[in-house]
């Protein structure tokens, strides 16, 4: 654990090696995370568990330093980049179907398989998001982490230091703002 704390301060403070080191080190979690955010019905059956970590892992190579202090900042990280990746792939997908980039045909509507209903429902989150971070941004980080992510509550509790009654309690005053703003 030592190891990973000192890769995180490495990164925190630029060290490109260290950000490196860390993904390579926190890669088994960071599979688990994704993979249970991918099997709970993301639209795109092309991105894998393997891509999503990926792409989190160039989003946070791009980056020129690391803003996590502990174990528990670093999920919560991820899992914000996580979203950002799921939130522009949704949107990509919607804008190919309302014709962005592509050559116009006329297709039969039987030939269609792609689940506009996923997408649409993680930019409606997302769009409910940035309206709940308004008012406490908080929820949009304990969100993130449980959509998002699939982290526990003990580990949501970890990252945002504070207890678990409190991310119980954070949990549902996120759910009920997200429901009515996704009305």
């Amino acid at each position: 654990m030592s190891d990973i704390t000192g890769l995180i301060i490495r990164a925190r403070d630029g060290d490109r090696e260290a950000v490196d080191g860390l993904f390579q080190a926190m890669y088994p979690e960071l599979r688990r995370i994704a993979h249970t955010r991918l099997r709970r019905g993301f639209p795109d059956p092309d991105v894998g568990t393997t891509a999503l970590v990926n792409e989190c892992y160039l989003k946070l190579r791009a980056s020129n330093r690391l803003d996590a202090d502990s174990r528990a900042h670093f999920f919560a990280y991820t899992a914000s980049a996580m979203r950002s990746i799921i939130v522009d792939i949704a949107r990509s997908k919607a804008a190919e179907r309302h014709g962005g980039h592509a050559v116009h045909v006329t297709l039969d509507e039987g030939l269609w398989s792609g689940d506009a209903a996923g997408e649409a429902l993680i930019l409606k989150v997302h769009e409910a998001l940035e309206q709940i971070g308004e008012l406490d941004q908080r929820l949009v980080q304990l969100v993130e982490m449980r959509y998002f992510a699939g982290m526990t509550d003990p580990e949501i509790a970890e990252a945002l230091d504070v207890t678990d009654r409190t991310v119980r309690r954070d949990w549902q005053k996120a759910r009920l703002l997200l429901a009515t703003a996704l009305r």
